[in-house]
């Protein structure tokens, strides 16, 4: 490896790009810890939560880290049991600070070497919680040095312990020896991290590698196996701790410890100093630090494209197609159902229509329909069948009234709560299986509309039906009342007919019997007698069988009409309730989804502005591809 330069001290009007960053971070990590504690449609699988809260953390973490004046670097020292990672640090430090031993494992919990000027407040809480050691090394001013647990380690907790500490990591100083710099733990976890973290390596216990043995040596094995990893020009520090720890315990004067002797060739415990001290000065600590949010900002637009909600629209549109026919099958069945639980009553309902259509006739057309129909209809009586809102008491009175004093909205109200209770409730729930099944097979999730739908089917549906079904009887009787076409003039016709024929016939059958009697002198006999009331009376059969044949009121004509105008109402009833569930799931999808796109276009824009501001510095060869 070629000796790393020190940069020169960048000007003192540079810009401030991590100040500058931080609130950028900021506004990114509210609007990414928005869409995480919002309420979605579209669900995060535990393992997206976990992946979005762990970059949360990260935003937040780097934007603290990085609204200060002068922003903190933190070196970890990472590797295996028996490397020296400890030993490397008490060398650097130039006294045992970190525990250091021949008995593996060594290092138990965190070390946090750092400047006595930076305040506790200021280092991650992570460290805190570590075994902090303090120092007054100028080169050391703005770097965090942390010696963490073998990762090797027999005991589980020492993994952990370093992977929760990763995360505070700007720049990770793998150590290894001539035995360990290639183990598959701490490789994996470099795999893991070398595209996130800036990597720079150490292969300790350097006077082991040059024995002249023949054959590759371990440093230029490495390296080969780094730049397979994508480092190009890997920085690689070949250190023999050990001898330069001693040389320090046996310096006893002031001022830095002389150079140990015997060491071995290519040694570069001092460039690894030098490039600690100097070559990660403030131009390369920003640069680390942006290129670490770079990359962080990579990772969650790579997150939030894989969260990002599909566009449903398509798919709802097909679903509401497929759901009309559906809707529509259902609301006929239905309205076939409730029209039979009147089948039993249509003689009821043909003598309800017939008194109601009658009231128009008025004088002895009027008294003769009444006398008819009562007649006609003296066996029908629905109180006599069903029970419908205290008209058990009426009856206990004795005698029966006639279906034209009939509460025709109770007897609807009670038809349709039976029809409910043997059928309808069934039917709901058989429904909304349906209308999943067919949202399915045109490709939308199940999942998304499973709860809105099921929602519907709890609706207070045998209100709705009753309601549906007392307003489609009022149209017929409506409809009745008030006839359309040649009908309305038919009936205007016979209704003049009804309320002034029998009368005229009346008047003018007793006026002739009258005019005979005082003017020719005639007695009139008892046929006479009788015109008087049989003429009256065939002027009114006579109209009654016009209005019988010409304005009849059959059940299949009042079941035909009843029907049709219940099929609608049902069918309008069904499609408000669940015809627009797709469209509002899809529409719901597609907030979320704008929300994921305004999250990736606020992070494209701040690595662009990171891209464009970031200082020129050496620090691509810590950062793999």
């Amino acid at each position: 490896m070629s000796e790393v330069p020190v940069p020169d001290s960048p000007p003192a009007d540079a810009l401030p790009v991590l100040r500058t960053l931080a609130p950028m971070l900021r506004g990114l990590d509210a609007r990414l810890r928005a869409a995480i504690d919002g309420r979605r449609k579209f669900p995060l699988t535990t393992v997206q939560r976990a992946e979005l809260e762990g970059l949360a953390g990260d935003l937040k973490r780097q934007t603290e880290a990085l609204d200060v004046e002068k922003p903190l670097l933190v070196v970890m020292l990472m590797g295996g049991t028996g490397v020296g990672k400890s030993t490397l640090l008490n060398a650097l430090a130039g006294s045992a600070i970190a525990q250091a031993s021949f008995t593996r494992p060594t290092t138990r919990d965190p070390v946090v070497y750092y400047h006595s000027s930076v305040k506790l407040e200021r280092i991650d809480p992570a460290l805190r919680l570590c075994r902090l050691v303090s120092h007054d090394r100028p080169g050391l001013e703005q770097k965090i040095i942390v010696d963490t647990p073998d990762i090797d380690s027999n005991d589980r907790s020492n993994c952990e312990k370093l992977v929760a500490l990763l995360p505070v990591a700007d720049v990770v100083l793998y150590v290894g020896s001539q035995e360990k710099y290639h183990d598959q733990l701490g490789w994996e976890l470099f795999k893991e991290q070398r595209r996130r973290r800036a990597f720079a390596f150490v292969l300790n216990k350097w006077d082991r590698c040059v024995t002249g043995e023949s054959g590759k040596r371990p440093d230029e094995d490495l390296l080969d196996d780094l730049r397979a990893e994508g480092f190009e020009n890997p920085v690689l520090f070949r250190t023999t701790a050990q001898l330069w720890l001693d040389a320090a315990k046996a310096h006893a004067g002031s001022g830095p410890p002389p150079k140990p002797a015997d060491l071995p060739e290519g040694e570069q415990f001092l460039l690894l100093r030098s490039w600690l001290e100097l070559g990660l000065s403030r131009l390369e600590i920003e640069a680390v630090k942006a290129r670490g949010v770079g990359q962080l900002l990579d990772h969650l637009a790579r997150a939030a494209e894989a969260t990002r909600p599909p566009d449903l629209s398509a798919e709802a549109d097909r679903v509401r197609s497929a759901w009309d026919r559906v809707l529509e099958g259902e609301a006929d069945a239905q309205a076939e159902i409730l029209a039979n639980t009147l089948e039993p009553y249509r003689t009821e309902v043909e003598h309800h229509f017939s008194a109601e259509g009658q009231k128009r006739f008025r004088g002895l057309m009027g008294a003769y329909l009444k006398i008819a129909t009562r007649f006609r209809y003296s066996s029908s009586s629905l109180r006599d069948r069903i029970p419908l809102l205290g008209l058990k008491n009426k009856l206990a009175g004795g005698g029966v009234e006639t279906p034209v004093e009939w509460n025709l909205g109770a007897f609807v109200q009670e038809c349709a709560r039976t029809a409910g209770e043997r059928v309808l409730d069934q039917r709901g729930t058989a429904l909304v299986n349906r209308l999943l099944v067919e949202a399915d097979a045109k490709g939308f999730q199940l999942a998304l509309l499973s709860d809105p739908a099921h929602a519907a089917a709890r609706l207070d549906w045998r209100d709705r039906v009753t309601r549906a079904v007392i307003d489609a009887l009022a149209e017929v009787e409506r409809q009745a009342a008030n006839p359309t076409g040649w009908r309305k003039y038919v009936r205007g016709t016979v209704t003049v007919l009804g309320n002034t024929l029998p009368e005229v016939s009346l008047v003018a059958t007793a006026g002739a019997l009258l005019w005979n009697f005082f003017v020719n002198a005639e007695t009139p006999g008892l046929f006479s007698m009788l015109l008087v009331v049989v003429v009256p009376l065939v002027v009114m059969v006579v109209l009654h069988m016009l209005v019988v044949l010409l304005l009849p009121v059959r059940w299949a004509v009042i079941r035909n009409e009843f029907r049709s105008h219940l099929e609608d109402r049902i069918g309008a009833e069904l499609r408000r309730a669940y015809l627009e569930l797709p469209a509002d799931v899809a529409a719901a999808i597609a907030d979320e989804r704008k929300q994921s796109d305004e999250l990736l276009a606020e992070g494209k824009q701040v690595s662009d502005w990171l891209t464009q501001q970031q200082q020129a510095a050496r620090v691509g060869e810590l950062y793999g591809k």
